[in-house]
């Protein structure tokens, strides 16, 4: 992912807006977000090639960093989780420092050991899951 690349926001207006909050303010604003801590993930499109940025909530695992594919409870997983299993070189941005890390959507037995955690903690994904047939994806995304 270089740096001269353009990177493509998010198109959903108010998570676009967030976004811009977040690189604005150097993550100072839209860290917290909605009563959870925020970060920015930066994918590269699966078919696109195109770099691709999304803001999430995310909870802290020792050094990873635990992310859930809700897609608002849609009934597909999110762009960025098909893009993570395609290709799980990610840059993320956690307030003011960003960095390099990878990506993988989590084996049966660590979603297992991570999900009454997650959904403890950020009861919205616990409702969100309740509401979708498909099981809900939890990315781990651990620093490169």
């Amino acid at each position: 992912m270089g740096a001269a690349e353009e990177v493509f926001d998010n198109p959903t207006d108010w998570v676009a807006k967030h976004i811009r909050r977040y690189v604005e303010s150097d993550g100072a604003k839209g860290h917290r977000a909605y009563g959870h801590d925020a970060l920015l993930l930066t994918t590269r499109g699966r078919r696109s090639g195109k770099l691709r940025r999304t803001a999430l909530w995310y909870l802290r695992d020792g050094e990873r960093y635990l992310l859930v594919g809700s897609n608002g409870a849609s009934r597909g997983d999110p762009a960025w989780v098909h893009n993570v299993r395609a290709n799980p070189a990610v840059v993320v941005q956690v307030r003011g420092e960003a960095f390099a890390a990878l990506a993988h959507v989590a084996s049966i037995d660590e979603r297992a050991a991570l999900w009454e955690r997650i959904a403890s903690e950020i009861p919205q994904y616990a409702g969100y899951q309740k509401r979708v047939r498909r099981e809900l994806p939890v990315v781990i995304v651990e620093p490169a």
